[in-house]
């Protein structure tokens, strides 16, 4: 094929093993710079220079493959480093390696999980995967769900779901013909996500009440109701409500259990969005705080999160897996079909899809139930430890530390002085914090979350504060 023309012979893998040397040479030298990066990250900067990035262009003819290394490159240089030990500032984190290597296997074998003879191994791994996992949570025997692109279009399903089971007519008429309008309640300190699901649904981002939620951030049951009775009395019909399982700036777990009581009382769709707190099922130390999600109708979980697996690792678990073909599937008749299992791209928001699953399950045999659950003990550990030490040194802290996230700012601080604290560190190369709004104030936000974060990291960071305040 490529005989007579000017493409490298390396730019494709001859299925014949014709230039397997070649292209293997090339390999080894992406891989070892890839390698060395992430080996050296501790001593790159934490954020690139936006100054660094350079134009880009479309060559009009074909290049040598050796050109790889120098783009590369660029690419690393240009990339924010979340694997530095000091960086804390968001819910992102370096892979594991065996993520890391999953990836490489799902890109070069190109499986599309649109369908089962498109990715025969693949399809089936994702639902048994998704399966377990759905039986950490306590969903039940007849829990499934698919993987999706992040936790944005997880939450977009399960409400998508939760709309054609409230108004099955909705399915193939739209909304139209409705009495009253439909309202889906969450925290106050929900995701942004869930307006943006509202909106794509037709319901309009206003359609998302807020609950007011306890001075620590959490929706409480006893606010869910008054919510409930509040919208019902206005003639609207709160038909799904979101708990949260790890808020964004805070990492609070609303009370899952009782608000799971509250829906199932009022026959309300029960939604939890455990997109980042949800690996607390792997810890048997902390476990008991996602007692509830066994109520669920629906979850969200990302194992790109709190599991260390690269992006995107996410997934929409059903506690009735059969309402994805009631109430959601639309077949593809160009598709082969099968008595085992229906094509996975039928049953989610995308057709074609990445083989995510692959990076998710190596994550799990290399580092096993114990050792997430040592990851995931140590940064909560860490993170408490951590936040009593700032409390003890003066410093407000936003809500008690509930998880692995420590919301704090100096004392009489000014938004712009957070601001600046948080530039001084970042030019210090101590650390990247996230400096995120919550009632009214910017607050400076760490997400203990790399496994080589520790406590001289985290004293340093106490010590670079102290010093320029």
């Amino acid at each position: 094929m490529l005989r007579g023309s000017r493409i490298d012979p390396r730019a494709f893998i001859d299925p014949r093993g014709g230039n397997q040397r070649e292209v293997q040479a090339l390999a080894h030298q992406v891989l070892d710079l890839l390698v060395g990066h992430l080996a050296q990250a501790a001593d790159k900067p934490l954020q690139p220079d936006p100054g660094s990035l350079v134009l880009m262009r479309f060559p009009e003819h074909p290049q040598p493959a050796d050109i790889l290394l120098p783009l590369i490159q660029q690419v690393l240089d240009g990339a924010t480093n979340p694997a530095h030990p000091g960086y804390i500032g968001h819910m992102d984190t370096m892979p594991s390696t065996a993520a890391f290597l999953g990836e490489l296997v799902s890109a070069a074998t190109n499986n599309n999980m649109l369908a089962l003879e498109l990715a025969p191994f693949a399809s089936r791994l994702e639902d048994r995967l998704v399966r377990l996992l759905a039986a950490e949570f306590n969903m039940g025997a007849q829990a499934g769900g698919v993987m999706t692109a992040g936790g944005t279009l997880a939450n977009l399903q399960a409400l998508t779901v939760a709309r054609n089971v409230r108004y099955p007519q909705v399915m193939r008429a739209g909304m139209v013909g409705l009495t009253a309008q439909p309202v889906i309640l969450a925290s106050a300190e929900a995701h942004t996500s869930l307006h943006k699901a509202a909106m794509m649904l037709g319901l309009g981002s206003d359609a998302v009440v807020a609950v007011a939620s306890d001075a620590n951030g959490v929706m409480t049951a006893a606010a869910l109701t008054a919510a409930i009775a509040t919208q019902r009395s206005l003639g609207r019909d709160p038909f799904a409500v979101v708990a949260t399982a790890g808020t964004t700036v805070l990492g609070v777990i609303d009370e899952l259990d009782a608000i799971g009581q509250v829906c199932q009382h009022e026959g309300i769709w029960y939604h939890v969005d455990a997109a980042y707190a949800g690996a607390l099922i792997w810890s048997p130390r902390h476990a008991a705080r996602l007692h509830g999600t066994a109520r669920a109708d629906s979850l969200t979980f990302n194992p790109q999160k709190w599991m260390y697996v690269s992006k995107t690792a996410a997934m929409v678990v059903f506690r009735q897996r059969q309402l994805l073909h009631s109430h959601f599937r639309t077949a593809a008749p160009y598709m082969g079909a099968d008595a085992e299992l229906v094509n996975l791209g039928e049953i989610s928001v995308a057709g074609t899809r990445h083989a995510d699953v692959v990076k998710v399950w190596l994550t799990m045999q290399v580092l096993g139930r114990n050792g997430v659950a040592h990851l995931i003990d140590q940064s909560m550990h860490l993170a408490a430890q951590w936040g009593s030490q700032l409390a003890q040194a003066g410093y407000v802290l936003a809500a008690p530390v509930a998880t692995n996230l420590v919301c704090f700012r100096p004392p009489g601080a000014s938004d712009d002085a957070v601001l600046a604290a948080q530039q001084r560190l970042h030019r210090q190369g101590v650390a990247f914090v996230s400096t995120p709004m919550w009632h009214g104030q910017r607050w400076l936000r760490s997400v203990i979350l790399n496994p080589f974060v520790d406590a001289q990291r985290l004293q340093a960071i106490t010590d670079a504060l102290a010093t320029s305040t």
